[in-house]
Formats: C-alpha cells, structure tokens, sequence
C-alpha cells in the first residue's frame, strides 16, 4: 500500500536531506495525528503540493505536530504536456464533483467557466468562498491520489475570458456531442503535429471544455472556434458535465503519453 500524502507549504521541504527531521504541524498534522491516528515508526509522505516529495518515518507524534526523519527527498517534475479542465459551472456541486475526479486522474489545472447556461453564478463574496472551496476539494483529492503536485484552480472566467484562454493554448477542445471528429482523432492528430516539430520546446498546454448541463451554447461554440477552439465527440453517449472531463483526462494522458 503506498504511503499516505500530507501536505505543507511550497517551498519547506528545500533544505531537507536524508537523515534531517521535519515537523508537520496545523491542520495536516492534527489530521495526521488524531484522524489517521499514526505512531512512531510509520512511513509516510509530506509533499509541498509544488513536485517536492519527503519520503520518511514517523519518530514524534504530539498534538498537532508529527516529526518525520527524511529518508528520501524527491523533485518530480511537471509534464511537457499539460491538461487543463474547463469545467462550466453546474448545479448540485456537479462542477465540484468534476474538478475532484479529474486531479485524482492526473489534471495538471482547473478553470472555473460562468457559461451562458448555466445556471450556477459565482458573484461577489459568493465567488470567492466558491472558489476557496474548489480548492479545497481539489487538494483533498490530490492527496487521495498521493500526487506531489496540487492542480491550479485558476480564476473563474466568463466567455470573453475563456475565448482569450483558447487563443494562448496549443490546443483547446470543446467536447460537444454534435462534433464529427473523435477526440481521439483530434488529440492523436495534434501529437503527431508536437512530435514532428523539432524545433519546439517548453511545455505545452491543452484545454479540454466541459459545457454546463444546458450545453454550450451555439453562438459559445462559435466564438470559442473563431478563437482556435476545435470540438470533438468524446463517445457515443451524451456524459454529465460531471463525467465528461475525467473521461477526456484519462483518454488524453493515454494518448498523449502521460501514462
């Protein structure tokens, strides 16, 4: 079974080395201690939510704090490719549900997007507890798939925000269940494209757009393609907009060479 994750803050885990000790405290270690309930001896792992992962044994355990004698530090670093999901707002913490899913399977960042349909709106102080709170569950996720790096969630954008977004991807892709291309098609025709030009370097970016349960408006379709937006037919189902962009992540890391 692989070492349970807990979480401290970019930047604490630089100067450890094998054999140093470092204490857990706050929220984390309270979880550590009084919920996990672990003891000397246990290993576990404390990642910085940045790529930094300390891998050691437990050898203090008080109230709100563990100490950890490092064993092993480790860097992994960020793909060349990177998944961003677009995820319309929805109700019934749909949207939640979605972002949640896809950090377990391996998305890189999150947008919040106030579609035309939908039926969720994000204003004011509403907006920003909104926000803190896919955070928060975007986090917790990322500790429940022992990931080193917790996802972006970037700021919620309306539709001239997200048509600025597409034109800054190498690739945007609305998944939209009247498209005629598989998304399948589209990503492994864009691979090709990467892998045939030598001359590229840096990361590469790659939006997959999730609609709210009303759809993508036709007039957003078109405004997002005139941006460089390309759609796609992810199956032969209609998804909720809870399912579709996990399932676009896993089918994207398989295809692009993530996995």
């Amino acid at each position: 079974m692989s070492n349970p994750v807990f979480f401290t803050a970019p930047g604490t885990l630089d100067q450890q080395v094998p054999g140093s000790s470092f204490v857990l405290d706050g929220p984390e270690a309270r979880h550590a201690v009084t919920v996990k309930r672990l003891a000397v001896g246990e290993t576990v792992d404390i990642a910085d939510g940045a790529g930094k992962r300390l891998t050691g044994s437990v050898t203090a355990v008080a109230p709100g704090e563990l100490t950890v004698e490092c064993a092993q530090l480790t860097a992994e670093p960020r793909p060349d490719i990177r998944l961003v999901l677009v995820q319309a707002l929805a109700k019934g913490d749909r949207d939640e549900l979605a972002a949640e899913t896809a950090t377990e399977l391996g998305v890189d960042a999150v947008v919040p997007w106030q579609a035309e349909r939908s039926i969720v709106r994000w204003k004011a102080e509403r907006a920003a507890k909104a926000h803190a709170k896919w955070a928060s569950v975007v986090a917790a996720a990322a500790k429940q798939a022992r990931r080193a790096w917790i996802p972006e969630v970037r700021p919620a954008v309306d539709g001239a925000g997200l048509q600025a977004a597409v034109a800054a991807a190498d690739l945007a892709v609305i998944l939209h269940e009247d498209a005629v291309r598989p998304l399948r098609q589209v990503l492994e025709s864009w691979r090709a494209t990467v892998e045939a030009d030598a001359d590229a370097e840096g990361a590469r970016e790659v939006l997959l757009i999730v609609g709210p349960e009303g759809g993508i408006s036709p007039r957003e379709v078109t405004r997002l393609c005139d941006a460089g937006a390309v759609t796609a037919l992810l199956g032969h189902h209609v998804l909720r907009s809870s399912t579709a962009g996990p399932a676009a992540t896993v089918l994207a890391s398989d295809i692009l060479g993530r996995w």
